[in-house]
């Protein structure tokens, strides 16, 4: 695979005391992310030039870490890796303090908006307000550009230096169509001079915002602005994508200039304006990292040399960063993640020699590259998508078929399923309905929803009986479902099938929400309730708790839940 720093001018030797074990992961991370967040363990050993021992070391460590996991023989990123993403964006403030913002204007002018920093002589982006068309923005936060190919870029270019220059027109030699850039279609090699980025950022220093007239793709048009701090300095951009399908682009500054300047305002006063104190972490955002002592000698002891303890601890480092910790001294980051300040020193010291770190001196800072670890692959992961390694992991568990449903209407569908092999087995496909009030899934979800909203759902219900177990009575039916409410899972014997028991737990959202629900189907005559609620509901509702820690991670800034 190709990536920018392959057809970036070369980087410079290590400084002597950085960490190896780390640098070699990152490497085997941005190899696995240029992949598309998979690639067989052989094609990481060719992509890297790493040895397949070292490679199998480091997807070991990472695997402990919860960042990858092992398909067969591929190795794929885990939902957990958004983790050091989710480190930076919170550290730089811009998703939280702006992306409301941004999202309104979408809203407004029902065009997309997004929100870009610079990364080097790329654009990187950090938010994303999406309307959902036939033509229509499919960046993802994360995706890299190349600066010339957007309106962002000519912007940011503005502040660049001699040297800068110097930087962009060697990568341009080296990478005439883009190829270091998946993200864009590639560019022919006798596209856009350098003369014509140069003149777009005359322009754009000007005009005081920049025209992307289809500089990605025929059709794709956008107007950025500058987005300023209190001390003048351009932090990022704030664009506004549309199609010539609906506006030429002589047309689009007009449509949108007045709104996007009033944004772009209101933005700006958003940075100056200080915070009274620094949002308190999610505990998800505390958690999810192991940073403690204990943890990484347990790591060791079981997995030996398979365990690579200086790499965890350098990935770890990045973690220490977030809501109210944007720029940090050496010692706050050891305090942080429970490293001895000797350890975090070379940590660093090794983020800031690959550019995912950058410091004055005293104050170390995540920078926007930490973005390109999988964040872009990551942060398009639907609920269904999320949730299948784990149902899997259950079925290896209990050996009958697991499943996840949302509530649609007075029914359940299916959205994600994992059948086991039997003679007997209940055979679902993805998409079924179900009527909710006979299945062990639709009590569940039932039971996530306000007490008046049930209350005028199941009075509009018509309760069928679709077997001679069906609970048809309105009072009975609201009992179970309250039971259900008070002991966190429900279990429902042959009311939609005779032969069927299934027993259903709820999965929440990092609020606490009631998003989909999780359950194991079985024949009734394989086990009794009691047995499904001894042997069946421990692992279900283990798996229902991993789902919910990678949504935590997950929903930080990126996954919106969404079923495909």
């Amino acid at each position: 695979m190709t990536d920018p720093e392959a057809t970036a001018p070369s980087t410079p030797a290590p400084p002597p005391d950085a960490v190896g074990p780390l640098m070699r992961s990152l490497a085997v991370l941005r190899e696995l992310a240029a992949g598309g967040g998979r690639q067989a363990v052989g094609d990481l050993v060719r992509g890297t030039g790493l040895a397949r021992s070292t490679v199998d070391r480091v997807l070991s460590t990472l695997a402990r870490l919860g960042y990858v996991r092992a398909e067969g023989r591929d190795a794929v990123l885990a939902p957990r890796l958004l983790e050091l993403g989710n480190a930076y964006l919170a550290a730089s403030e811009l998703p939280d303090r702006l992306g409301p913002l941004a999202d309104r204007l979408a809203d407004e002018l029902d065009e997309s908006v997004s929100l870009a920093v610079p990364d080097g002589d790329g654009v990187r982006f950090v938010h994303q307000a999406t309307r959902r068309r036939a033509m229509s923005l499919a960046f993802r936060i994360g995706d890299l550009l190349p600066a010339e190919r957007g309106a962002p870029g000519a912007l940011f270019a503005d502040d660049w230096d001699a040297d800068d220059w110097e930087r962009w027109r060697r990568r341009r030699a080296a990478d005439p169509t883009d190829a270091g850039f998946p993200s864009v279609p590639p560019r022919r090699a006798d596209d856009a001079p350098a003369a014509g980025f140069e003149a777009r950022v005359a322009a754009a220093r000007a005009a005081g915002w920049s025209l992307d007239d289809q500089l990605i793709e025929p059709g794709l048009i956008a107007v950025a602005m500058p987005v300023r701090d209190a001390a003048g300095r351009t932090v990022c951009a704030l664009s506004v994508v549309s199609h010539t399908s609906r506006l030429s682009a002589d047309e689009l500054p007009e449509a949108v200039l007045p709104r996007l300047r009033e944004t772009v305002s209101a933005m700006e006063y958003a940075l100056s304006a200080p915070q009274e104190e620094p949002p308190s972490p999610h505990a998800s955002d505390t958690e999810s990292g192991p940073v403690h002592a204990t943890w990484m000698r347990a790591s060791k002891e079981e997995l030996g040399p398979e365990f690579v303890e200086s790499m965890a601890r350098g990935l770890i480092t990045l973690t220490a960063f977030g809501a109210g910790r944007a720029e940090l001294p050496l010692t706050a980051v050891a305090e942080a993640t429970g490293l001895a300040r000797a350890t975090a020193r070379r940590a660093l010291i090794t983020l800031e020699h690959l550019g995912y770190v950058a410091t004055d001196g005293k104050l170390f800072r995540p920078t926007p590259k930490v973005l390109e670890l999988g964040f872009a692959h990551l942060s398009g992961l639907t609920l269904p998508a999320i949730a299948q390694p784990h149902l899997a992991a259950l079925v290896e568990r209990v050996h009958d078929s697991a499943s996840m449903a949302v509530l649609s209407g007075d029914d359940i569908q299916y959205v994600a399923r994992v059948p086991t092999v039997r003679i007997m087995s209940v055979n679902i496909m993805l998409g079924t309905r179900f009527p909710a009030y006979p299945t062990s899934m639709g009590r569940v979800l039932l039971a996530g929803l306000p007490p008046a909203e049930l209350s005028a759902r199941l009075a509009l219900t018509d309760l069928q009986p679709l077997t001679r177990h069906t609970v048809t009575d309105p009072e009975r039916l609201t009992e179970l479902v309250e039971g259900v409410r008070t002991e966190g899972y429900a279990l429902v014997d042959e009311e939609l099938e005779e032969g069927l028991r299934s027993i259903a737990v709820p999965v929440r959202d990092r609020t606490g929400r009631v998003v989909s629900a999780v359950n194991v189907s079985t024949h009734a005559g394989r086990c009794t309730a009691d047995e499904a609620r001894e042997t069946i509901l421990p692992a279900l509702r283990e798996a229902a708790a991993d789902i919910e820690a990678d949504l935590r991670v997950a929903g930080r800034y990126a996954v919106t839940l969404r079923l495909a």
